[in-house]
């Protein structure tokens, strides 16, 4: 009941706003306007349905993949970082100067490095742009642990290891979740940018960029909501797969 109170709002928003844009596109009628209707929008969608499903299933499979990756190699730097000294002082400052590097300047690298139209480049892409929150908030969810709790651990003998199993991981779980939500976004952001400079030319990028070009901003259009579904999708089981592993935090935050 409270998951359909709390999309109803969302929806019925977005339904007003959709209506909106199409009545004041009909009222004033703009020529070369960029932003076609939403109308006309699920109307080239429809019509170029088999080239959009087959780029959202190329930009997708990029996102996803490097989505996976960017969230193991942060859970793994996270757990290195607040273990070792030495780890902390060489990933961390690895990580913030990578993350300060911006995707036009790592596509061209990446690009020479695993071939113009091999999917690996866009994918190392994504996980560059997914690891560095993933990491933070892990990190931070792993430290930030109440010290009362550690020495109860430790006055029984709790090795490290169980520590961080029993007492840091539960505390990180919701810091990394809400990292896990920002980069479920910025792996599709990520993926299709990197499409703009390589990869395949039948996936959502490309096809954004070359209807775009030739004034088609109906399809390109169709391509931008392909690409915004599949986000949505992410972050929806991302939602799911929270309220799976941590049933708790959702009762504490929405009690009976």
């Amino acid at each position: 009941m409270n998951t359909v109170k709390g999309l109803s709002a969302p929806i019925v928003t977005g339904v007003v706003l959709l209506g909106l844009w199409e009545g004041v596109l009909a009222l004033l009628d703009p020529q070369g306007f960029v932003l076609p209707a939403p109308s006309e929008i699920v109307g080239a969608l429809i019509d170029n349905w088999d080239a959009v499903f087959q780029g959202a299933r190329i930009t997708g499979f990029v996102a996803v993949s490097g989505l996976i990756a960017g969230i193991i190699l942060g859970v793994l730097a996270a757990l290195l970082v607040t273990r070792f000294r030495t780890a902390n002082e060489t990933i961390t400052p690895l990580a913030v100067a990578v993350n300060a590097i911006p995707i036009i300047a790592l596509a061209p690298i990446f690009n020479n490095w695993f071939g113009l139209t091999s999917p690996r480049s866009n994918q190392a892409i994504v996980v560059a742009l997914v690891f560095f929150p993933i990491f933070i908030n892990t990190t931070r969810g792993l430290s930030q642990v109440d010290r009362n709790q550690i020495e109860l651990m430790e006055s029984y003998a709790a090795s490290r290891s169980r520590i961080t199993r029993e007492v840091r991981i539960p505390n990180a779980m919701p810091f990394f979740f809400t990292a896990l939500k920002l980069a479920a976004s910025l792996a599709v952001i990520a993926a299709i940018v990197a499409e703009y400079f390589g990869g395949r030319q039948d996936a959502l990028g490309p096809m954004i960029t070359q209807s775009a070009g030739l004034t088609r901003y109906d399809d390109a259009w169709a391509a931008v909501l392909a690409g915004t579904a599949i986000g949505a999708v992410l972050y929806s089981a991302v939602i799911v797969l929270e309220r799976v592993a941590m049933p708790w935090n959702s009762l504490v935050r929405n009690p009976k």
